[in-house]
């Protein structure tokens, strides 16, 4: 029998979960709730012949709900649109920032809660999320809930759930980390005579160049880094300058413990 699936939100994490769950369309019945879904979100309901907005006061339970929407929305639509979906034996899977498994539980009377925090490069399949459930959390649900979280990418599986605001802060913000650094040796590039256009390409690319040495190498950043860096090169002063002080390395554990601060903030 199929599973019936309710998503909640499809914004960017939902649209690409929904693009992961395309090839998955006979597995599964399954409703979108979205008020304003964007055009990539209605072709992919349209063409798997899935449902988009019915009335949740007039729907059935599902077998799991995915919480997609913004943290700061959830209480407002959890009484509105969220608890008419849930019923005793309903897995809610939430891919919200902040909010814990005790909160989600109490506003949607839900039994079996399990939280996921995946990435941005979720959206084309390279990214990466973490989840949590307590071990009473049935088996089958818990596989439904990987299955369900695969196509974005590798899944990993935490020892406690105080863990989920580290994860927030290193790969759920992280992509925008390596934006900025990208970013930054862009102006840099400029800065030094380097046409904007160029400076960008040769930033951008390096970025995708050595994130893929790392994942087909399979060695670790340290490893890697010091084998590029010549004692007293080039390489060498830059990486100098970057960790002199602290530098880089305290600025980004700065970085994560302000995102983990927010985090805990959107948790209350």
């Amino acid at each position: 029998m199929k599973k019936r699936i309710a998503l909640v939100g499809g914004g960017r994490m939902g649209g690409a979960m929904l693009r992961g769950w395309a090839p998955m369309a006979d597995a599964f019945d399954l409703v979108v709730f979205e008020p304003f879904p964007s055009a990539e979100v209605i072709e992919i309901v349209t063409y798997n012949q899935w449902d988009l907005n019915p009335d949740p006061a007039q729907s059935a339970t599902f077998d799991c709900v995915v919480l997609g929407i913004k943290p700061q929305l959830f209480v407002a639509v959890g009484d509105q649109t969220i608890k008419h979906l849930v019923g005793e034996a309903t897995l809610v899977l939430s891919i919200m920032a902040g909010i814990g498994t005790a909160k989600i539980a109490e506003v949607l009377d839900a039994t079996h809660v399990i939280r996921a925090m995946p990435n941005t490069p979720g959206q084309i399949g390279k990214g990466v999320t973490a989840y949590w459930n307590s071990p009473t959390i049935p088996a089958e649900a818990e596989a439904l809930a990987v299955s369900l979280l695969r196509p974005l990418g590798t899944v990993e599986k935490l020892q406690s759930e105080k863990q989920m605001d580290a994860v927030t802060a290193v790969s759920g913000s992280g992509p925008a980390y390596v934006f900025l650094l990208a970013e930054a040796m862009a102006a840099a590039g400029e800065a030094e005579g380097l046409e904007r256009g160029l400076a960008e390409r040769l930033a951008w690319q390096t970025v995708i160049g050595a994130a893929a040495l790392m994942e087909e190498t399979g060695h670790n950043p340290q490893d890697l880094r010091r084998a590029v860096t010549s004692p007293e090169g080039t390489t060498a002063a830059a990486t100098d300058a970057l960790t002199a002080g602290g530098g880089i390395i305290t600025l980004v554990r700065r970085a994560v413990e302000a995102a983990i601060h927010r985090s805990r903030q959107l948790g209350k």
